[in-house]
């Protein structure tokens, strides 16, 4: 815990506004820890992308936008989103770097924008930068800048911090929690479920392919995070047992994940965490994955059956596993290893060490 309430700024996503219903996981995990935080006393101010929820307890700062001249849209050498997002956190950074840095005691990335990181020495609040992906390489040319970032590091899960060791050392592992008050146990069901962003690295197709050889009715719910994707490749398959529910919002997705028998995630990539993971659980709904990235750390025997990547049929067979497991039993996992309540205080523990560490080298 730390000594008094802090003055805390997030800096979230400029491509999607924090609201509901979520673009991904990530908008979903800084609206939720945004909440936590400002609960816990804490004063927040959000960096976020335009059309961000504003009646929330904390402080919203939208992101600055520019309108581009007609000539700088002719050059094709960057696309329209990449200079728009680019003018956004060098702003943002700008901003911190002079009078408005004095507002706050700790500045918390969430963004994947390397501006962040390679201007962090100009900002005279401590930063801290969670890695939500693997070293994606403008994020890694930034961590690796002559003399290294002023920016500490927590990964959200051990794999992750492995993935970063080579390039920036040792990294301190927070993993992502959910509100366990939010995400209760449903009643189960018969159906499977898959929740996520419809886009191919998460791999729905595969949970379509499982569902049916499994014999289970899949229910889908996620944004479609690229069109040409789900109408050339998930829309085919849609139909008959196989039902694609919308772009939820956290209760609808609450409800539809605790009412099935087994969970579904499908990784197509090395998921650094798998925010999806710990809602099943939450909900008393078991897992069936693919064994990718941080997912092992998350499930157990107890809750979940893992199965090779890419492996339909062992997906499948782990599907059927998964169901006959007890509800009770993923419940508890969620609570001892993916509460929202201790991912807080761990992350308010580094923010005091940071700011009285601050203090002592200003004092000295």
């Amino acid at each position: 815990m730390t000594a008094r309430p802090l003055r805390i700024a997030l800096l979230a996503s400029s491509r999607y506004p924090v609201r509901q219903p979520y673009a991904g996981g990530l908008e979903a995990f800084v609206f939720e820890f945004a909440h936590a935080l400002t609960a816990a006393g804490h004063r927040v101010t959000m960096f976020a992308a335009p059309g961000s929820d504003t009646d929330l307890p904390w402080e919203v700062l939208p992101l600055h936008t520019y309108e581009m001249s007609e000539q700088a849209r002719l050059d094709p050498s960057a696309a329209d989103w990449v200079v728009h997002e680019t003018h956004a956190y060098l702003s943002v950074m700008l901003e911190l770097a002079g009078a408005l840095g004095d507002s706050f005691d700790v500045v918390h990335n969430h963004s994947l924008h390397y501006l962040p990181l390679a201007m962090a020495r100009t900002i005279a609040p401590p930063m801290v930068t969670t890695l939500h992906t693997p070293p994606l390489k403008w994020l890694e040319q930034a961590v690796a800048l002559p003399g290294g970032v002023a920016s500490e590091f927590v990964a959200v899960s051990a794999f992750t911090a492995r993935q970063w060791q080579p390039i920036n050392g040792p990294v301190k592992v927070i993993r992502n929690g959910v509100n366990l008050r939010q995400w209760q146990p449903g009643p189960g069901g018969e159906d499977a479920v898959w929740t996520g962003r419809l886009v191919p690295e998460k791999g729905v197709t595969a949970a379509i392919l499982a569902a049916r050889q499994a014999g289970f009715a899949l229910r889908i719910a996620g944004p479609v995070g690229n069109q040409e994707y789900f109408d050339e490749q998930v829309r085919p398959l849609l139909g008959g047992s196989v039902t694609y529910e919308g772009h939820l919002r956290r209760d609808e997705v609450s409800a539809l994940v605790g009412h099935s028998a087994v969970a579904l995630v499908t990784p197509e990539w090395e998921e650094p965490y798998g925010l999806v993971v710990a809602e099943a659980l939450a909900s008393g709904t078991p897992v069936a994955a693919f064994a990718r990235g941080g997912i092992p750390e998350i499930v157990d025997v107890r809750c979940g059956r893992l199965a090779r990547p890419g492996d339909v049929d062992g997906l499948s067979a782990a599907m059927s596993e998964s169901a006959t497991l007890s509800r009770s039993d993923a419940r508890s996992r969620a609570e001892r290893c993916c509460s929202q309540e201790a991912m807080v205080q761990r992350y308010l523990h580094h923010y005091a060490e940071m700011v009285y560490a601050e203090a002592e080298d200003v004092s000295a």
